[in-house]
């Protein structure tokens, strides 16, 4: 199969990283992973799996970069024989669609968020990722928002969770000197808990919910830091709201902002407890599951895909979105049980992620639905 895969970008996130594993997958299964996107700090593990990079401005949303990229995307698919188009966001699918449907080859979709939509305009602009000849739903919860937003029929729509990488996130291939260095890094010593709050910085992720329940933490004489770990991607506006929370708070020296990392692993195993405080429901949630994997107790918000992969009790904790009163109860409740219950929850976590989502079996999905689409005739209209 040649497979082509289109993304705007090849930075930090679950998109990007979903894109570069099934490329992996495809490699591995004896076919060849094309990607067309403006490319990015990931390109390098692209064409580690022998994938091949059409760079292309599929990020831009000005409407007249429509035709221009499609008629790019009609030539890569014809000079590479692409059997296939998969797209994984809005701005490019309008192109790759109209692509796929000029040289008559299937057209996919993987259906990655919850897009709001408060106009016609936006409803019309999100309905795209709903056009595919089969369209993947990265959890049950996303499955239910695109039958009910867009109505189509629900067996056009696969469910496939994204899957996590168990031999990259296994805590036993963490080094005790990496997890120090890393706590070194946010300025936190041994002595202090340490809650990991990743996601990019905007609003809805919940740093300013994660902080005030720091704040309530501080008040009851908990020593906890807290590490937003995330790249700003230009909200600066946003960085500095959180800081003046903080100052006003007095919670400078408690709360730690980084870049995002490459080294995933080490910073979950440098932490006591991760924490999703999305104030919005996450179609899925790779901190959830990637924390779970690495044996980290895990509070997330109560709704969205956050309900599928943590067990309130028992590999986690639920806590009502946008609440930081509930957040920092959970949190206290999560530092105040002994090192053998932490141990066992890890471990039941890990178990039940490793069953249900792990990188292989999305990885195996995938590859299954493309002989799918492949095999039947495509339905772009």
């Amino acid at each position: 199969m040649n497979i082509l895969q289109v993304v705007p970008q090849l930075n930090a996130g679950g998109v990007e990283r979903t894109t570069i594993e099934i490329a992996q997958a495809l490699n591995a299964a004896g076919h060849v992973a094309h990607v067309a996107s403006e490319g990015g700090r990931m390109e390098d593990e692209l064409y580690a799996a022998d994938g091949i990079l059409h760079r292309l401005p599929m990020g831009s949303k000005n409407p007249f970069s429509l035709r221009t990229n499609t008629s790019a995307l009609i030539d890569v698919i014809k000079k590479n024989n692409i059997e296939l188009v998969h797209a994984r966001s809005r701005a490019p699918a309008w192109a790759a669609r109209a692509a796929a449907k000029a040289v008559g080859i299937p057209f996919l979709t993987t259906y990655h968020g919850i897009y709001n939509a408060n106009s016609k305009l936006k409803r019309r602009y999100n309905a795209i990722m709903a056009k595919g000849d089969i369209v993947i739903a990265n959890s049950a919860y996303t499955k239910a928002h695109i039958l009910k937003e867009h109505g189509i029929s629900a067996d056009k729509i696969i469910v496939i969770p994204r899957g996590v990488d168990m031999d990259v996130f296994d805590p036993a291939q963490v080094k005790p000197q990496d997890i120090e260095a890393y706590r070194q890094s946010w300025g936190i010593d041994a002595q202090h808990p340490v809650i990991l709050l990743p996601g990019r910085l905007t609003r809805w992720k919940g740093q300013l919910v994660a902080v005030r329940a720091l704040a309530e933490l501080q008040k009851q004489g908990n020593d906890a830091h807290l590490v937003l770990l995330g790249d700003a991607q230009g909200r600066d506006d946003y960085v500095s709201e959180i800081e003046v929370l903080c100052q006003s708070l007095n919670l400078e020296d408690r709360v730690h902002i980084t870049a995002h990392t490459q080294s995933m692993p080490v910073a979950y195993a440098a932490s006591d407890i991760v924490v999703s405080a999305s104030t919005d429901p996450e179609a899925f949630g790779r901190v959830a599951v990637e924390a779970q994997a690495m044996h980290k107790l895990v509070i997330a918000s109560a709704h969205g895909g956050a309900l599928e992969t943590v067990i309130d009790g028992k590999t986690g904790f639920l806590v009502p979105p946008n609440d930081p009163a509930a957040l920092a109860k959970a949190i206290t409740k999560a530092l105040a049980l002994s090192p053998a219950k932490r141990k066992s929850l890890g471990k039941a976590a890990r178990t039940r992620i490793h069953r249900e989502f792990s990188a292989k079996s999305m990885k195996s999905a995938t590859l299954e639905v493309y002989k799918r689409a492949l095999h039947t005739p495509s339905q772009t209209p």
